[in-house]
């Protein structure tokens, strides 16, 4: 016998052994480090290949690549061994007693806005109103110049609006303080007669337990031949009497200011105040919420739109406000804290939520 077949045949029966000696993963391991690391047995010999004339490789290569072969199928199947054992182990101790009782699953609740979002969409597409949504980062010809803002109106200063370190087409660019910029934008590709409401997120720098620098609106456009505000009257009248579920709710339409429509007014419903609570209904007292005109000519002739044959009316609310006052929510910061608590106490079982259209009419 060669002296390289007998150092073949030697490492082979010690690496043999020392494998079927092994106790534990962690000890086979360490064989394999042996014989298979950088600076193994076995692999020091493969490298040495490298360097032989080609009359050795021819005579030793196979006897190496055996070697190689038995050792490592030794090692796999010892492996395999330890790796059933542990299982087996695992099977015997960790078992599951499936006569027990499941854990109860935490039931999830829909917020209040997509539900109040939902339930002014309902009354208002009953009336024939389409859902229209824009951008929330916006420009100032749409969020404001359009909708005859002028310059120096407070609305356009910093500290009310984030203004973005962005231009476009040489205007600055901003997150969106209102929903009008998606009826500016109705206006300037549809013709009339227009009929659209358009919920959504709006942002203002402003944060108390009446504000938040995030929330919602929803405002309402209709544009056609020959509206009055006895048509925009009718159309909140019977939103309010639906949304509230009253009746004759008391309603009144209070004279004020906004640049984008002419006259303009601001809506209040009737409530009674008492002891720290508020009650809507009949009483006496008032309260604001919303606002609305008639759409101002000049935002229409922004919109190529010829204010002597066409005109309408415009509206918008919170949807944030309209929620607190229904649901009795008192604090406007808790929309967006993320409590479960909340959750659990304001939000709605998803096919448990209240209906909120019985019969609403047109207008």
């Amino acid at each position: 016998m060669s002296p390289i077949v007998s150092t073949i045949a030697c490492i082979e029966k010690e690496a043999l052994q020392a494998i079927q000696e092994s106790k534990s993963l962690l000890t086979l391991e360490d064989v394999r480090q042996q014989y298979f690391g950088k600076a193994g047995v076995i692999t020091t010999l493969l490298k040495g290949m490298g360097t032989a004339t080609p009359e050795e490789r021819q005579t030793q290569g196979p006897l190496l690549n055996g070697l190689r072969t038995t050792v490592m199928t030794a090692l796999e199947s010892k492996r395999d061994s330890f790796e059933q054992e542990t299982l087996n182990i695992k099977l015997q101790t960790e078992r599951i007693d499936v006569t027990l009782p499941g854990r109860d699953e935490s039931e999830g609740y829909l917020h209040p806005i997509p539900q109040v979002m939902e339930e002014v969409m309902a009354i208002f597409g009953a009336m024939g109103f389409a859902v229209k949504e824009g951008p929330h980062i916006e420009d100032d010809f749409h969020n404001f110049t359009a909708l005859n803002v002028p310059p120096e109106h407070p609305a356009r200063e910093a500290q009310d609006t984030f203004y973005l370190n962005a231009e476009r087409d040489g205007m600055p660019l901003l997150l969106r303080t209102q929903t009008s910029p998606v009826q500016i934008r109705t206006l300037m590709t549809e013709k009339p007669p227009i009929r659209v409401i358009s919920p959504g997120r709006v942002f203002r720098a402003d944060y108390d337990i009446t504000h938040t620098p995030v929330f919602h609106q929803v405002e309402g456009l209709l544009i056609d031949k020959e509206i009055t505000m006895g048509h925009l009257k009718g159309c909140l009248v019977e939103f309010l009497e639906t949304f509230f579920g009253i009746k004759d709710l008391p309603i009144r339409f209070r004279p004020s200011f906004f640049p984008f429509t002419e006259p303009s007014a601001e809506v209040d419903i009737g409530c009674t105040r008492k002891d720290g609570t508020l009650k809507i209904g009949a009483g006496d007292s008032w309260l604001e919420i919303l606002g609305c005109g008639m759409v101002h000519p000049k935002v229409l002739r922004n919109c190529t739109i010829d204010p002597k044959e066409y005109q309408g009316f415009a509206f918008g609310m919170g949807i944030e406000r309209i929620a607190m006052l229904k649901y009795g929510i008192p604090d406007l910061r808790t929309f967006f804290e993320s409590d479960v608590r909340w959750m659990d106490h304001y939000g709605f079982k998803f096919f448990e939520r209240p209906s909120i259209l019985n019969k609403v009419g047109g207008c």
